[in-house]
Order: structure tokens, then sequence, then C-alpha cells
């Protein structure tokens, strides 16, 4: 049987499938009562009309036995046997089909047998006794035709009540769940055209039924999580097209000063080195965004050298400060090289920035994850500074002369969230600290 797909489908396959195994143990309960009902009453019948007819037999003293004239005895005459001993004194008329049956329960006292095929028959023998010896013995029989067509029309009746119960119960489910769930279909549709704008709608604290309420929470809390991060990716797009447009601009001034009249081969020789640096600054950011989209879409199923990375970008370091490393042989990150240098790039700038002598890298492996510490000897880091120092466009100090616009610092959050690690800063006393956290190989 398939699964219906809908939670109304699903209620009422419970509701119908609880309902029809209860409506069965009752029909069953119901028909064996009534046919242990109706077997005690043909009994009775059989009991009642035995006592009439043991009391219209004389027994002697000899053995002989006699049988009273009883006016209008046809009705208890009918389907009953009197024996002495083995031999039938009285028996009905047409019944020899039944004598051998009815013979055999001469003798045994109390005894009562159903004989089988299509029109089936109870016999009952009750002894007549003299000074405690049984001296005859009484056979009546009833066809329980009647009572097994009673049985039948019970049977089929109750399947029928049942099988109207199931069909009403179905139906009465489905309307009320149709009609309990419609809130719930209104409230879905109005979250999702609200978040598809970004509006600020709420369903908020109106009265409604406790679930229903804690639905309306729940979206609503939902809702704001939208907002928030189309706000985020807004303000981080913002971010990121004034950080593109930055050395695009210098790029552009650059050429546009050269186009503007003839220039020596010695001003052209100034001119290609901001351009080319206005280039690869350029190819750099879109190289980061480019490994963020992959990290967020696939995973990163490779894995690196920390010391090789590192060692890479401590040929490219400018001293002042000196680059001090601790980075024990074969230690292994869980991401790309590629990846691994844009994010420690941006960091690794921060910290030679701002440091006084030294900058420090520690990496080191525990319980299996990668952790990367970044320290300088610079000022340090304030509370206010270490929380937001990754957010896209904050900075700490506008007017720095770096022309940054505070991208590089949100795109390493964004790199390390999205490889399944983390990112922190803190006062690391002297100085500032970032922890770089990322799954080890």
């Amino acid at each position: 049987m398939r699964r219906p797909s809908t939670l109304r489908g699903r209620i009422a396959v419970v509701a119908v499938v609880t309902t029809a195994g209860w409506l069965t143990a009752l029909t069953v309960a119901f028909n064996a009562a009534l046919s242990a009902q109706l077997r005690q009453q043909a009994d009775t019948v059989l009991r009642t009309r035995a006592e009439a007819v043991a009391s219209t037999v004389e027994v002697f003293t000899g053995g002989a036995v006699s049988i009273r004239d009883v006016r209008d005895d046809s009705a208890i005459d009918t389907g009953t046997w009197i024996f002495a001993g083995g031999r039938a004194v009285e028996e009905p008329p047409g019944g020899a089909t039944l004598l051998g049956q009815a013979s055999a329960l001469t003798g045994m006292g109390e005894r009562t047998v159903t004989t089988g095929g299509a029109s089936p028959v109870r016999l009952f023998a009750l002894p007549v006794t003299l000074q405690g010896r049984q001296a005859a013995t009484v056979v009546v029989s009833l066809s329980l035709a009647p009572y097994r067509q009673t049985e039948k029309i019970a049977v089929v009746g109750s399947l029928l009540l049942a099988l109207l119960l199931l069909v009403g119960v179905y139906l009465v489910i489905r309307v009320s769940t149709d009609r309990a769930l419609r809130p719930v279909e209104e409230m879905t549709e109005q979250a999702g055209r609200w978040s598809a704008d970004a509006s600020d709608h709420r369903f908020g604290a109106a009265p409604r039924p406790a679930e229903l309420a804690r639905l309306a929470a729940t979206l609503d809390s939902l809702l704001d999580r939208v907002s928030a991060v189309l706000r985020h990716e807004q303000a981080f797009s913002d971010h990121l097209s004034h950080e593109l447009r930055t050395p695009l601009a210098a790029m552009v001034a650059e050429i546009s000063l050269l186009q503007s009249r003839p220039r020596e081969v010695a001003e052209f020789d100034r001119a290609l080195p901001p351009i080319a640096d206005a280039a690869n600054r350029m190819t750099v950011i879109l190289d980061t965004l480019m490994a963020a989209a992959r990290t967020g879409v696939g995973g990163l199923p490779d894995r690196c050298d920390v010391g090789e990375v590192v060692q890479g970008l401590a040929r490219r370091w400018s001293a002042p400060p000196e680059l001090v490393m601790s980075v024990p042989a074969s230690t292994l990150a869980g991401v790309d090289a590629g990846l691994l240098e844009r994010m420690l790039s941006p960091v690794l700038d921060n910290a030679r920035r701002y440091a006084h002598t030294q900058v420090h890298v520690v990496a080191r492996v525990v319980a299996g994850q990668l952790r990367i510490d970044i320290r300088d000897d610079g000022p340090g880091l304030g509370a206010d500074t270490a929380a937001h120092l990754f957010e896209p466009g904050w900075r700490a100090d506008p007017h720095d002369g770096h022309d940054g616009a505070g991208l590089g610092l949100a795109l390493v959050h964004r790199l390390a969230a999205a490889a399944g690690g983390s990112v922190r800063a803190f006062d690391g006393g002297p100085g500032a600290a970032v922890e770089l956290s990322l799954p080890g190989a």
C-alpha cells in the first residue's frame, strides 16, 4: 500500500486503520456472543421438550415402559424418540435418517451432539431412571438452520455497519483535518510571500490555538533569520563591490593617465606595477569568492600539508616584523592548499600591520581538529573589536590609512564555516590572537 504524501491523508489512514481494528474486534466479539447465546437458547428448547416428554414416560418395576397419552402432544412428539434400553418405543414420522444417531445416545446419560451437513441438527438425550438405574432414554432433536440463518444475517449486518462506520469516520476525519490544517496552509503561504521580498510582516502574538501559536512563533523566528541573512548578503555584496571597485578604479586611473598624452618608457615602467598589483588584488578576491562558493556546494574532500602552505606564505613575507613559525612536520588540514592559503593570508596581513616585532604561527592537532594560532605583539584587541572583527565592512580604525573595505577577514570567517571549521579572535595579552579551527585530515 502506497503511503499517503499529505499529513491529512496520513491522519485519515491512521484513523481508519485504528477504527477498523476496533470494529473488527467488536464484530468478532459480538458474533461470538450471539452464537453462544443462540446455542444456549437451542439447548434450553431441547431440554424443555425432553423434560416434557420424559414426564409422560412411566417405568414399572419389571422394567416395562409405558407412555401416557397426552392430548395435543404433536408439538412435543416432533423429532422425539423414546428408547427402552436400545429399542425404540416411539419415534417421530420421518425420523429414520436420524435413528442411528439417536440410538447411539441411549444408556449414556445426558448428552448433546450436533450432526454435520448443510442442515445441521442438534440432538439431546435425557435419561429416565428407576431406583437410580436408567430404564429409558428420551432423545429430542432440533434443526439449527434458523439459528445459523440468524448468525449469517448478524454477520452480514455487522460487516455492513462496520463498513458504513469506516466510510463515515474517513469522511469526518478528512473534513476535520482539512478545516484544522487550513490555517497552517494559510500561514505557510503568507510566510513564503513575506520571505520572498524580505518583508517586515510577522504573525505576532494574535490569539490562536496553542499549536498554531507555537507554529507562528517558529515561522516568525525563521522569517527573522531569512531577513537577517538577506541583509547580511546585501551588505556583503555592497562591501564586495567596494572592495573590487577600489583596485579597478586604480587600474582605470593609471590607464587613463597613460592614455591622456604620449608617455615615455620610464613612465610606463612606473605605471605598470600599480596596475598589476590592482589586477592581482582583484584576482585574489575573486578566487576567494569562488572557493567559498565551491565549499558551500560540494564540501572539501581534499587535504594539504600545513607546513608547506605556511612556508609558501613566509617566502612572500616582508620583514619587519619577523614571522616565527611552529608547525610540526606532516601536519595535515582537511582542506586544499589554495583554500588554506586564502584563509591565512588576510589574518597574517592583519597581524603584520599591527605587530611591533614578531608574528607567531603555531599549528597543532587537538582531538582530530587542526588548530592554527596567529599571534602578534601589537596593541591587542579590545572586547568590542574582537566581537566585530569578522563582520563584513567593519574596521576598528577607518582612518588608519589602509585602503581595504573590511572584506578580507569576513571572507576568512565564511570560508572557515563552509569548510566545517571556525575562526575567532581574542586579546592575546600582549597583542592580538586569532585561532583558526579546521577539520583534520
